[in-house]
């Protein structure tokens, strides 16, 4: 269990290091966990007030979702954090890796009265009809907007919370998983912001070819660990401390 956990910790601080890198994360807010047991109650998360840049596998948290004493312990993470990621962990046992940001581009398409994203091109097809939309914000994300935030996302299908006047979070079956999801969300954003951007008509794919791509993109096998294990390659060349 301990090795176990160790890389768990390990991808993590890799996922936090990279997110600073490409310019997704917001001062020392967002956070990132992942569950660490069976039914996804017990998860690591970064710890109150930390820049994503700094952060390092024996930072990480360790807590227990169902644990009513969390925020009275001297090692409490920020409130907003146990409100969205210990409700999430506590409710949808499949969402094993949550990592929420306000990362630009999907912040702004959260901005816009109709935030969703259409299918005009290949990696916002990946998309097609797996986002679930949330409009009903009402304010930070402690316990009731957490609770709340959690109950959306029945749907084991849709890993992917747009959510309403405040950013984005991403679930995954590992940091790897969740983590390229991440990328190709924000990319997928930024290419609809930036076609918008143009004043040009778009050429949005038909139902049909957009749910035939995102089944594809589904059935892609190990592209994600493949595009994990490079970042983290990186990191061992320039930022290898973020193991330890």
């Amino acid at each position: 269990m301990s090795d176990f956990i160790q890389t768990h910790r390990i991808d993590l601080a890799a996922a936090f290091r990279w997110a600073a890198r490409l310019n997704y994360h917001e001062g020392v807010a967002n956070h990132f966990s992942v569950a660490v047991n069976d039914d996804g109650s017990q998860f690591l998360i970064n710890p109150n007030q930390r820049h994503f840049s700094t952060i390092k596998a024996s930072d990480l948290l360790l807590l227990d979702a169902n644990d009513p004493t969390t925020m009275s312990q001297p090692n409490a993470p920020d409130a907003t954090a146990w409100g969205l990621h210990g409700a999430v962990h506590r409710h949808c046992p499949h969402a094993r890796c949550v990592l929420h940001t306000h990362s630009i581009f999907s912040t702004v398409l959260a901005c816009l009265k109709d935030p969703r994203l259409p299918a005009i091109d290949q990696n916002t097809a990946q998309f097609h009809n797996r986002v679930v939309l949330d409009a009903e914000f009402d304010g930070m994300a402690f316990v009731d907007e957490g609770e709340r935030c959690a109950a959306m996302l029945n749907d084991p299908r849709k890993k992917v919370m747009l959510m309403g006047n405040h950013g984005l979070m991403v679930l995954g079956s590992s940091v790897a998983d969740a983590f390229n999801r991440l990328f190709y969300f924000e990319r997928s954003a930024e290419t609809y912001i930036r076609a918008l951007q143009t004043s040009m008509e778009l050429n949005f794919l038909s139902d049909e070819v957009a749910e035939k791509t995102a089944k594809q993109w589904e059935s892609y096998q190990g592209t994600a660990d493949l595009h994990f294990n490079e970042l983290k390659s990186i990191l061992d060349k320039h930022e290898a401390d973020y193991k330890l």
